[in-house]
């Protein structure tokens, strides 16, 4: 037999040593990413429940303190659980009720001192169908520089985001009408490219992977993902942590920030995109290398949507809010929150 005609009638059993060898190789190659990520990218929430004194903090982790890949993936499984199970208390909720705690909400938004006093903004355009608190009158008053009571207030500049891709890359842009508004593939609100006059929407903030980043976890993970069974998000927070740039033309003073579930602490359980999160912590820091005031980080919840402290599983990629409304008033966290929320 020739050696080609060899190598042939061999090729089964060496593609499945090729395999496995690529399995372990890519595997280890995954876990010392995240080791990576969580020492070189340590932010943690870490609120403080002995000593009652809330700050948003970063924590330092050492190579000791590194969260086992294990125990991630645990955190992970708990947050789909709690995810399942906020969902459906949202799909039972009594329309009626809904309806009360949204105006109760956006009132107490629309006539709070941090509202009127805020120029730069970020909120979200609220999505029915994934049954957000609404934030079509907040949208509508600022849009309309004039408060609840058609008076002149001071004038606003507003941005909203605009989902990129799947790997939580987002950009903030400015409308100056609803008008400049189209409804994606998912059925949600974002920004137009062009706005309603013709124009080219002004790019407050944008985030972005590099590109050369994108193609090497591609092709570590991107492929194999279904076959080693990688959690989507956790690929979406590597490339994030190692890749992400974030540029900014202005500072912001209020992020307005949807959220299935919050707690007392800050704690936040996003939708598992990891949007907001990354372009948070990016934002964050450049606010911090420009010595931009830190912009005030306010989430809304239905009643429904507080959960006990703890319950919500955080890892060094969860960014805190500073005050969360409810429809019973508005709940500082942070000293920027006690202090601006008075």
């Amino acid at each position: 037999m020739s050696a080609i005609g060899s190598y042939i009638q061999d090729w089964p059993a060496q593609s499945q040593t090729m395999f496995r060898h690529c399995k372990t190789t890519a595997t280890r190659v995954i876990r010392k990413a995240k080791e990576v990520a969580l020492i070189t990218h340590p932010r943690s929430l870490a609120l403080s429940a002995l000593s009652g004194d809330v700050t948003r903090t970063v924590v330092t982790m050492n190579r000791d303190d590194a969260i086992d890949p294990l125990h991630l993936d645990a955190i992970f499984q708990q947050k789909r659980s709690l995810r399942s199970k906020v969902r459906k208390n949202l799909k039972n909720m009594d329309p009626v009720q809904r309806i009360h705690e949204d105006n109760a909400i956006q009132n107490i938004v629309l006539e709070s001192p941090w509202f009127k006093a805020s120029k730069s903004l970020c909120a979200y355009i609220s999505c029915a169908t994934l049954r957000e608190v609404d934030t079509s009158r907040i949208v509508s008053e600022i849009l309309s520089n004039q408060d609840s009571e058609g008076n002149a207030q001071i004038r606003k500049k507003l941005y909203v985001p605009r989902v990129e891709d799947r790997n939580s890359n987002m950009r903030m842009l400015k409308i100056s009408s609803v008008d400049d508004l189209i409804t994606n593939s998912m059925n949600i609100l974002e920004p137009a490219l062009v706005d309603s006059n013709g124009n080219e929407c002004d790019n407050g903030m944008i985030l972005f992977i590099s590109a050369t980043f994108f193609q090497l976890m591609d092709f570590l993970c991107g492929d194999l993902r279904v076959i080693f069974d990688v959690v989507n998000q956790e690929i979406i927070h590597l490339k994030g942590l190692f890749g992400a740039v974030m540029q900014a033309s202005e500072p912001v003073d209020l992020f307005i920030l949807p959220g299935l579930a919050f707690d007392r602490s800050g704690r936040r359980l996003g939708r598992s995109g990891g949007y907001y999160d990354l372009f948070l912590m990016k934002y964050q820091k450049l606010a911090q290398e420009r010595e931009w005031k830190q912009p005030l980080l306010v989430g809304l919840a239905y009643t429904l949507q507080f959960v006990e402290e703890g319950a919500i599983p955080v890892t060094p990629y969860d960014v805190a809010v500073d005050a969360v409304v409810s429809p019973s008033g508005v709940i500082p966290i942070s000293p920027v929150a006690l202090e601006r929320c008075d």
